[in-house]
């Protein structure tokens, strides 16, 4: 899944693809670098210091790019925690859901794609960091309930991903947890998705800006694969995708 966002603040590249030529243009390359999916964000969801923005906003953002990605004919993915933005996407053409609240923030998300009978994507997520937590335990507990939400929704389990939210209300060392022991989650059977694309754990062990950890990114999405993983959510898809590809014939050799 290759990142496409088209917001002025995002931590890694914010500003760089709000000009729809130029997202496009990253579009293009991503998919021709490997991307099975493009995933398109038009309001920043990073932890820390990103502004709210609304559904008219986050509308302005992606009505002059949607549609021409949607046309590149791979499935698209809207990140969005807002229904009325992720509805106008859908019905623009956008195949998936991918919601950072993981149905658990917009009362009527559920419903909605419960009724166009879309795939989503549920991410844990928190309010604030808690060092003293258990965060396997407050992950799993936040899946359970997203799940509980989906099947009153009418929300089809095969139309359902998971995704730990690596970076999100986590601490560093919690989002390590959550990637070492990724493959604790498969108790729910459903798909895994990762996204340890650039984020802020990375320098926790190495220090680094976010457009020099594409190294740290490749290691933990190679450690996410190992885990379960059947996604990677990157930035950087020429060098995931091959990293991903060595692996798994090395892997195979076993």
């Amino acid at each position: 899944m290759g990142v496409l966002n088209v917001t002025p603040d995002s931590f890694s590249d914010g500003g760089q693809f709000v000009a729809p030529d130029r997202a496009l243009a990253q579009a293009r390359r991503m998919i021709a670098e490997g991307a099975d999916i493009i995933d398109i964000g038009a309001e920043s969801t990073r932890p820390y210091g990103a502004e709210p923005v609304s559904a008219d906003e986050e509308l302005s953002r992606l009505r002059p790019i949607l549609a021409d990605v949607v046309s590149l004919g791979v499935p698209v993915s809207i990140d969005s925690m807002k229904s009325a933005v992720v509805a106008w996407a859908l019905d623009a053409g956008a195949a998936i859901a991918n919601d950072v609240w993981g149905l658990q923030r917009d009362p009527d998300m559920a419903r909605l794609l419960a009724a166009r009978n879309s795939p989503v994507i549920v991410m844990h997520n928190r309010d604030r960091v808690d060092a003293d937590i258990d965060i396997m335990e407050d992950i799993a507990s936040f899946f359970a309930r997203s799940l509980e939400i989906a099947a009153k929704a009418g929300i089809s389990p095969g139309n359902i991903v998971l995704d730990p939210g690596i970076g999100f209300g986590k601490t560093p060392e919690q989002s390590m947890t959550a990637l070492a022991r990724l493959n604790e989650f498969s108790v729910f059977g459903l798909p895994l998705l990762v996204g340890a694309s650039r984020k802020r754990f990375i320098s926790s062990v190495v220090q680094a800006e976010p457009h020099q950890r594409l190294g740290g990114s490749i290691a933990a999405h190679l450690a996410a694969a190992q885990g379960g993983a059947r996604i990677i959510r990157t930035h950087d898809v020429s060098e995931t995708v091959q990293a991903l590809r060595v692996a798994a014939a090395i892997w195979d050799k076993r």
